[in-house]
């Protein structure tokens, strides 16, 4: 009878001898008997799933998070085990773990949606800039070197290595690097401009002054581009500030029948 071999020939000492236990829920119906074999070997191989999530400690997630994600892979690899394959359980439920919880870095991580593709490129483009710097001591890999080793194309290389910058999102509040004032990512937002909400406005008044008389289109001018008084404008023309009034009066509500006619 093919037997669970993860006893022997195993990289961790400390591995388990669960081939009985194997074997007993293979052939055990659904029910707390059942339930209570699954839990001695989930058990049993906890510590070898949480080696596994120790080795993604440094990519920005907490370790319990990455215990409970590794422990929910091993869950999978006992129920999808099958003993009478001959394998190891400790050889699939390695890469089964280990897939888990990069599948969790690439589904949950990110603070930006960012496409499936671009991940990949991403996870493709960190391997090989790691395997070329161990290769090539003292210098970062070129992209065209990036791009040889990973079969990519060089603009490929180029998305991955943005990504690679992107996992994360900065907060509004962080200081912006070298200042020494507090001066942070928020104060370099601009502000909507008020200008954009008279662009309207201006647009439709723009043919109507260009056809105004020219003193008319003067007066106008002045007063609401130049921001005169009536009284300096008049002084300026020759005339009286009551005609000057009469004429803005005048103008502006011509110019406002005419748009509300054509609206209409």
């Amino acid at each position: 009878m093919p037997t669970d071999v993860s006893a022997k020939h195993h990289p961790h000492d400390d591995a388990p001898d669960t081939a009985e236990a194997f074997r007993r829920l293979a052939g055990l119906p659904p029910g707390p008997r059942r339930d209570a074999v699954r839990g001695q070997i989930v058990e049993a191989w906890l510590p070898m799933a949480e080696r596994l999530a120790g080795r993604f400690r440094s990519r920005g997630e907490s370790f319990e998070d990455l215990r409970q994600v590794a422990s929910l892979g091993l869950v999978k690899a006992v129920d999808r085990y099958d003993p009478e394959r001959g394998s190891a359980f400790e050889s699939y439920a390695v890469p089964t773990i280990t897939g888990e919880i990069k599948r969790h870095f690439r589904d949950h991580m990110w603070t930006v949606h960012v496409p499936r593709r671009v991940q990949d490129l991403r996870n493709r483009v960190r391997f090989a800039t790691q395997d070329l710097s161990q290769a090539a001591v003292g210098r970062r890999p070129t992209v065209a070197e990036i791009a040889a080793y990973a079969d990519l194309t060089e603009e490929d290389v180029r998305v991955g290595l943005q990504a690679l910058d992107s996992f994360g999102a900065l907060s509004l509040d962080a200081e912006v690097p070298g200042s020494d004032d507090g001066y942070c990512l928020s104060d370099t937002l601009g502000s909507p401009d008020p200008a954009l909400d008279t662009v309207v406005d201006r647009e439709s008044v723009r043919p109507r002054l260009a056809a105004l008389p020219e003193r008319e289109r003067a007066i106008l001018y002045m007063r609401f581009f130049g921001d005169m008084t009536q009284s300096r404008i008049a002084e300026q023309l020759g005339i009286s500030q009551m005609h000057v009034s009469r004429l803005i009066s005048r103008c502006c509500d011509r110019m406002r029948d005419q748009i509300m006619r054509e609206a209409a």
